[in-house]
């Protein structure tokens, strides 16, 4: 099992705990895939909304290729599908209005169908002790991983 990460939100999993990760398919132009195969996107700022009793990747910039179709040039910020069972959409539905929680994407890929996916999580905001807390945790490790290396 092979797959090619394009982009990962970083910030996603410093500014909020994650709960549970489901894998999405995405609707996408031609030239955003394009875009995706030479790794040209951006997740920092993105979320999912529900929209019609279906979830929607909001705010999330894939770039445009200008080696693309030069008559159409979509927004790149523009809503985007996501591609879930029912039962998926239900589930996640029911968790984000019962335990306030939010719905953000955490990593654009290419499963080993060549086919564009999306991770996303079912998160709850962290608070800001334990974003500090977090940091000093990453730097001690980091310091003690040091300090191993060095024997």
């Amino acid at each position: 099992m092979s797959i090619n990460i394009i982009a990962k939100n970083k910030k996603a999993y410093f500014d909020y705990e994650i709960i549970e990760k489901f894998e999405a398919g995405l609707i996408l132009q031609g030239s955003e895939v394009k875009a995706l195969r030479a790794k040209r996107a951006n997740l920092k700022d993105g979320y999912c909304r529900f929209i019609k009793n279906e979830l929607f990747l909001m705010n999330v910039h894939i770039a445009y290729l200008n080696t693309a179709n030069s008559h159409y040039t979509p927004d790149s910020r523009t809503p985007r599908k996501l591609l879930l069972h029912k039962k998926q959409l239900d589930k996640i539905f029911a968790k984000m209005g019962r335990d306030a929680l939010t719905v953000v994407p955490l990593m654009v890929y290419f499963n080993e169908r060549n086919l564009a996916k999306i991770s996303i999580g079912l998160a709850k905001g962290k608070q800001l002790h334990d974003k500090r807390h977090d940091l000093k945790q990453k730097t001690l490790n980091r310091e003690a991983q040091q300090a191993m290396k060095q024997r």
